[in-house]
């Protein structure tokens, strides 16, 4: 997905915030890549190409600024490592985030894109008087080439 930049500026402008190169550049680097969940060193590969002076602490630092604007979501899949993903105020309002499919066996994280849950919310907002306004769902299974079509032809 590319980053809408104009949105991106102005979020950053309404925080008081100055548009510099090198947090334009971060949000360009994980918009250029939708369906991958990079990490920080990842990204900050990514931005060198163009900001060849830019830090690794500096994109360490832009991340946690672009985290507390909700720009840049903090994703971790239980195996110790961190990565990123564009954040939901970049998102059409009212829309939940994608879901992820994760791999037991080899690892492969996958955007599962459909939203089976606004039932669910529809109910607890009914019974429990809760509003719901965004919940992120990981489920954890074999992809195709792990497995995961076997399941498929043993129901056959």
């Amino acid at each position: 997905m590319a980053i809408d930049r104009r949105r991106a500026e102005e979020l950053l402008k309404e925080k008081g915030l100055k548009v510099t190169r090198q947090r334009m550049a971060v949000l360009e680097a994980i918009g250029s890549c939708p369906q991958e969940h990079l990490t920080a060193e990842e990204i900050f590969e990514l931005v060198k190409v163009g900001c060849p002076d830019i830090g690794l602490a500096t994109v360490y630092r832009t991340i946690q600024l672009l985290r507390d604007l909700r720009l840049v979501d903090r994703i971790e899949f239980d195996d110790g490592i961190v990565r990123y993903e564009m954040g939901s105020a970049l998102e059409s309002a009212g829309k939940h985030r994608h879901h992820h499919l994760v791999c037991i066996k080899c690892g492969r994280v996958t955007p599962f894109q459909d939203d089976l849950l606004e039932e669910l919310e529809g109910k607890i907002a009914e019974t429990a008087g809760f509003r719901v306004v965004n919940h992120e769902v990981k489920l954890y299974g074999y992809c195709v080439e792990c497995g995961g079509d076997l399941i498929e032809e043993k129901r056959k």
